[in-house]
């Protein structure tokens, strides 16, 4: 049989904070091991002749403190397991073992396994001095987070926070930028040092931006920001949106709003994305954040109308994206690898057929035209039909062959309008031509969208060119004749 592993706490620094109950655990034990000898109450330990071994010595041989963590529970159950039954070995931490200390984590799972007798004994917690000294309620919304790990995407203004381990400047720093991504750079945020250490608190309020400039981080810091009800710290949250567009379509809401069906909007949702298309194609980073933003209402506004009906909500649309973006990409999220863009689209495929697999559908069954929108735009859908055909070997084998394609298409439309047939069958040999310059473009390994989107904003530019020519001289383009016109466009090419 093994020995016991007894975890105790020894307090946020305060040596008159220690229990009875430790003190004699601590000087009955076979032996005591301190996660750190980095805390107050140690000399007190001295005093009460309780010997100690500390672990610090592991910090410095390990890279990272994961491994730090892994290598500490390592000796204290290689420790207990070689020690006889009966016997009782201390591991004493900081603080409250269940409060932000890994180790005890990593002892309380393995120990279980291992059949190794473990004992917890609290301690005061460094929160507890937190709740004296800073004065707050934590009943009233409260969240503790590790500086080491903190995202933006923890924080909640409404809740006051304690943000623990800002052993440094280095983890103040990254704190301060994770604060920031909510928080307005002046925010008062509050430092305190050894909270309730005589000779050793300090508390300072300063503003956010200067939170790396506080001197004094150690073992024994934290970042405490107070709750706060002003609903402008929570414009840069996802949950705010979720509110504002349920409130819109709340009868205490906006009319308007109330009213909308997704067949009133569906329109909306197209031309918002065509908007964000014009200024990726303009280069406009501030006009394409606006923009973004209009096309998120419209995913926001769908997703209310199937909430209020109690079909799906933002979050399920949210966690399915997720859950497809991961399963797709099993050389990112998985064992498998790709090399590069092409080995990648590959596994993108393999996972997809594999989905329609796992919903009962056999994808040897399916079109291989499937999956294309019907009312993508035309040229695009083209150019996705050619797409898809070609990877089962339905295509041309050389760009020259597309391009004499394109020729053949030419000559009937010169054909069909040289005898005059009908307005359809002059449609058809156009759309003809269409689709073989959309295949032309698979081949050079561009998009037909983006090439003609290209030359229609050259014409735009080359045609204003026209007009700001014409205005310069007096006249406009109503009162300008066609040679007149053509004769400033070659002169356009040439500039523009």
């Amino acid at each position: 049989m093994s020995a016991t592993i007894t975890i105790v706490g020894l307090g946020s620094g305060n040596p008159d904070r220690l229990t009875m109950g430790i003190v004699k655990t601590l000087q009955r034990a076979f032996e005591v091991y301190v996660r750190t000898q980095e805390h107050p109450v140690m000399s007190v330990l001295d005093e009460l002749n309780v010997a100690t071994q500390s672990f610090d010595h592991v910090y410095e041989a390990r890279d990272s403190f994961p491994e730090v963590y892994a290598s500490i529970a390592d000796i204290l159950i290689e420790k207990a397991a070689a020690g006889q039954e009966g016997t009782n070995i201390v591991y004493a931490v900081p603080g409250h073992p269940m409060v932000a200390e890994a180790t005890v984590q990593i002892l309380r799972e393995r120990c279980e396994h291992e059949g190794i007798r473990l004992s917890i004994l609290g301690g005061e917690s460094f929160l507890d001095e937190a709740f004296i000294r800073l004065g707050f309620d934590p009943i009233e919304g409260f969240q503790l987070l590790d500086a080491s790990g903190l995202d933006a995407s923890l924080l909640q203004p409404r809740l006051h926070t304690v943000i623990g381990q800002v052993y440094d400047t280095f983890t103040a720093s990254d704190v301060k930028l994770a604060l920031m991504e909510l928080y307005p750079d002046d925010y008062k945020i509050t430092v305190g040092h050894a909270l309730g250490v005589e000779g050793q608190e300090q508390i300072l309020q300063v503003p956010l931006y200067e939170l790396d400039r506080v001197e004094g981080y150690g073992n024994l810091s934290l970042v405490y920001v107070p709750r706060s009800e002003d609903e402008m710290l929570r414009q840069r949250t996802f949950a705010r949106l979720h509110e504002i567009v349920a409130i819109l379509r709340s009868p205490e809401g906006c009319p308007w709003d109330r009213e909308q069906t997704h067949a009133s909007i569906r329109k909306n949702l197209i031309e918002e994305t065509y908007e964000v298309l014009e200024t990726i194609d303009e280069d406009d980073p501030e006009h394409m954040q606006e923009e973004l933003g209009d096309l998120l209402l419209q995913v926001m506004l769908h997703s209310q109308m199937e909430e209020e009906i109690g079909t799906f909500n933002v979050f399920d649309v949210i966690q399915g994206l997720n859950d497809k973006l991961i399963f797709r990409h099993p050389h990112v999220f998985g064992q498998n690898k790709a090399e590069d863009a092409e080995a990648a689209l590959s596994n993108w495929d393999q996972m997809k057929a594999e989905e329609k697999r796992r919903k009962g559908l056999d994808p040897g069954q399916a079109s291989v035209l499937d999956g294309i929108p019907k009312d993508l735009p035309a040229l695009m859908k083209a150019y996705k039909l050619q797409k898809k055909a070609s990877k089962v070997g339905f295509d041309w084998e050389r760009i020259n062959d597309v391009l004499d394609k394109i020729e053949e298409e030419l000559a009937e439309l010169r054909e069909a309008v040289e005898q005059d047939l009908t307005l359809e069958e002059k449609t058809a040999e156009l759309g003809d031509l269409l689709f073989a310059a959309a295949n032309a473009a698979r081949f050079l390994h561009t998009d037909p969208e983006e090439a003609l989107s290209m030359t229609n904003r050259k014409f735009i530019q080359r045609f204003h060119f026209i007009e700001d020519e014409l205005w310069a001289r007096g006249k406009t383009v109503h009162e300008s004749s066609l040679e007149e016109m053509d004769a400033i466009w070659q002169q356009a090419k040439n500039q523009v």
